[in-house]
């Protein structure tokens, strides 16, 4: 049995003769993405006491918007959880100014080039794209991937579980994430139908607001002239930015059964967990302990 116990518990224990090069690392965490569960880490992370910047796209396609740091792209600030953030240019000294001023520094900055010059300890991916990513795991001294598309000891140090059930927010070492179902988790036995997606090609048009609550069949958003309605009752959660191009079956949006509009403005459970992997990740390497906490790295 102590076999068995130990081949199932291999896969969430930090290598033991693992460590990471911390040569001219500084004590910071780049996260790429700034979508709701990529916030779940900035927030983890931020709140541990961690210097952390947000990279994000031009045109972030972001549908939890109210809970999503990438949100500053488009209103120059926002507020996650309580948790202020900024949009500033993609230069070290702008972050650095965000930092002293208690606010989460967001740039637009699609290849993550500001890892060059803010040379960050930690480098996290959290944008769901579901593919091997492009960067490996020099970008940092530790590179954590978020979700199905990365493997351990391969395209980065460690892996987070993103998928509900009894392995979300997991630590994964060695393998990889449970791979994409295609399907949202069911809320209230609603599931599919819970996801809005483009009727068509064309400029989204919102009809509602995020934190609505509507009945089934209001009309809620409207691409080339084809309108989207509510299949059920429940709280707008989130839509995509009005006037984004989108294409036929792009998810635009989220309706929620519950029908409880604070849940929009909350970071989800979900969320929460994979950031607190995020921050058992660092936590758990001695030497990163040592890097942001007892001055082991130079500030950034």
């Amino acid at each position: 049995m102590t076999a068995s116990l130990e081949t199932l518990w291999e896969p969430y224990t930090p290598p033991a003769s693992w460590q990471p090069d911390l040569r001219d690392r500084r004590a910071a965490v780049l996260v790429r993405g700034g979508g709701d569960l990529a916030s779940g880490v900035v927030l983890r992370l931020w709140r541990a006491g961690l210097p952390v910047v947000v990279t994000e796209l031009p045109r972030p396609l972001v549908v939890r918007r109210k809970v999503s740091f990438a949100e500053a792209v488009y209103q120059g600030r926002t507020l996650v959880d309580g948790v202020p953030a900024v949009r500033v240019p993609a230069q070290a000294d702008a972050v650095r100014a965000a930092w002293r001023a208690g606010e989460v520094p967001v740039v637009v900055d699609p290849e993550a080039r500001l890892r060059h010059a803010l040379r960050p300890a930690v480098l996290v991916d959290g944008r769901m794209t579901k593919r091997p990513p492009e960067l490996g795991r020099d970008a940092a001294a530790l590179v954590v991937g978020l979700g199905p598309g990365f493997v351990a000891g391969e395209h980065c140090h460690a892996v987070i579980e993103t998928m509900r059930g009894h392995t979300l927010g997991r630590v994964i070492w060695r393998g990889a994430a449970l791979p994409d179902t295609g399907l949202p988790e069911a809320v209230r036995q609603h599931q599919a139908d819970r996801v809005l997606r483009a009727p068509a090609d064309g400029i989204l048009e919102t009809l509602v607001t995020i934190g609505q609550v509507v009945d089934a069949g209001t009309p809620l958003l409207r691409v080339a002239g084809q309108v989207v309605r509510a299949p059920f009752r429940g709280a707008v959660r989130g839509l995509l930015h009005p006037g984004l191009p989108v294409t036929r079956g792009l998810k635009v949006g989220d309706l929620d059964p519950r029908a409880d509009p604070r849940y929009a403005y909350l970071v989800s459970e979900k969320s929460l967990a994979i950031g607190g992997g995020v921050l058992e990740a660092v936590l758990a390497v001695p030497a990163l302990r040592m890097c942001f906490y007892a001055q082991g790295c130079p500030p950034p």
